[in-house]
């Protein structure tokens, strides 16, 4: 009995925990998108991590600076973002989040739409969960 009572705890704290982790996650990919639409260069240094690799739908793939200086810049202007279909797998220190993202945009003054299948690459460091990698496919 005390046998099973110790497995059924290992469980629900083995449970507990990656749940814990997934919220931990699901806040920074919630974070990023704010920061997205209203960048703040602060806040975007803290939650990208510096060897930052970051690939567009296109075929482009930036640097944490180059990323950060589209988005500071307003080469790359989300007016808004609304992400569906969201999913988050944690293996050790390491998270993948695969959403949909629907956006507004006003790149270089210019307003669209884009619809776009991501991949994020999540690394859990001291400070947190760190974004390392990012890839945009466009949805067929």
């Amino acid at each position: 009995m005390i046998k099973k009572l110790l497995i059924f705890s290992s469980l629900l704290i083995s449970t507990s925990f990656c749940f814990a982790q997934k919220t931990e996650i699901e806040d920074a990919v919630s974070k990023l998108t704010k920061l997205m639409v209203t960048p703040d260069s602060l806040s975007l240094d803290k939650i990208i991590l510096n060897n930052l690799s970051y690939g567009h739908s296109s075929g482009k793939v930036q640097t944490k600076q180059e990323f950060m200086h589209s988005l500071l810049s307003g080469e790359s202007d989300f007016v808004d973002i609304n992400l569906t279909d969201q999913t988050v797998v944690v293996q050790n220190k390491t998270a993948l989040v695969r959403h949909t993202l629907n956006a507004k945009t006003n790149d270089k003054n210019v307003p669209g739409n884009v619809k776009l299948y991501i991949l994020l690459i999540w690394s859990k460091e001291k400070l947190g969960w760190k974004l390392i990698g990012r890839q945009a496919v466009k949805v067929p």
